[in-house]
């Protein structure tokens, strides 16, 4: 029998991932938190993570929100601190402004990485990056996993162009963090540093990718909310398959239907999480001991006069074991 569930698609709902990504001087502090407003409705439930040296607080005129700050070193640890101090306080939006420094700042990814190479590798950077690799990993473990909405903001490195008018421009060419960064998110969008306009370089959404550029308003983020809402509440149907387990477990009267409720929790593991599946484990093994218990035949009564079974060795010498009934061991 296998393992595996065929199910029909749906889409869940999840805490959005939000990448804003321009040059220098294009508004971006401002712009993430109209959007987190228009995500979160309340300014009191944003918190913003700020390593731009206070620009964080530049903007305290717009609303209650609350501002942590974060200064050197700038390692993936303490941006997971960070990131864990705003979600036990119970906000709903972060905004991480920047994630540059955690891997271009003092102490980021980069730094550490050379640092590493020279003490430890013999100057080998590429071997020490098997040590940095990982680390940076947790911190974007920590951003697509947070029971936070998050909203993260990047520099992006700049070129100057001569446009059609023979003006000057400045334009953002490619985010400074490493590659494949905006590969997690939800929604990434990059800002014109002239015009503030944001175009959509990926969006799972579906609402920008195709859109005239546009200024991020509180509006954005209200739609933003409003199309993740319309998905199927991921919470609820965790607690669904966890109860239909439950009642199928309870209900087993056989180690057969025991072992086809562990194969079903095998394949739901991912979808109810670890808790609960431990959780479902133990009471299968508890179920599996009753079950046994009054199943067990009772031994038979030794004849008068008669040698007990045990006192009979084998040719070799040694009793041989008795076969469970059932070898599967759902621990």
């Amino acid at each position: 029998m296998s393992s595996f569930t065929i199910r029909k698609a749906e889409r869940w709902k999840a805490k959005l991932r939000i990448g804003l990504s321009w040059p220098s001087g294009s508004g971006k502090t401002y712009s993430a938190l109209l959007l987190a407003r228009g995500i979160a409705s309340d300014w009191s439930k944003i918190a913003l993570i700020d390593t731009e040296n206070g620009s964080g607080d530049l903007y305290s005129d717009l609303g209650d929100y609350a501002v942590l700050t974060l200064e050197a070193p700038f390692s993936p640890e303490r941006y997971i601190e960070a990131i864990h101090t705003c979600e036990e306080a119970g906000f709903e939006v972060i905004i991480i402004d920047s994630v540059t420094h955690e891997w271009d700042g003092k102490g980021g990814c980069l730094e550490s990485n050379e640092l590493l190479a020279q003490t430890k590798f013999k100057g080998n950077t590429w071997s020490a990056w098997s040590k940095t690799t990982p680390r940076h990993q947790s911190f974007i473990y920590a951003i697509i996993n947070s029971s936070c909405h998050t909203i993260t903001t990047a520099r992006s490195k700049t070129d100057t162009i001569q446009t059609e008018d023979k003006k000057v421009k400045k334009v953002g060419l490619k985010d400074i963090q490493r590659e494949g960064f905006e590969y997690e998110l939800t929604l990434m969008l990059n800002i014109d540093r002239d015009t503030h306009a944001a175009t959509a370089s990926k969006d799972r959404t579906g609402l920008f990718i195709d859109a005239d550029p546009f200024v991020i308003s509180e509006e954005t983020g209200q739609t933003l909310a409003e199309w993740n809402e319309s998905g199927v509440d991921y919470e609820l149907e965790r607690i669904r398959i966890n109860d239909e387990l439950e009642r199928d477990i309870r209900a087993s009267d056989t180690n057969d239907e025991l072992k086809t409720c562990f194969e079903r929790l095998k394949s739901k593991t991912a979808d109810i999480g670890k808790e609960r599946a431990d959780a479902l484990r133990e009471l299968i093994l508890t179920r599996k001991a009753e079950i046994e218990q009054t199943t067990t035949p009772p031994e038979p009564a030794t004849e008068p006069n008669q040698p007990d079974a045990s006192d009979d060795p084998s040719p070799s010498g040694e009793t041989p074991p008795t076969p469970h009934p059932d070898t599967w061991n759902p621990s």
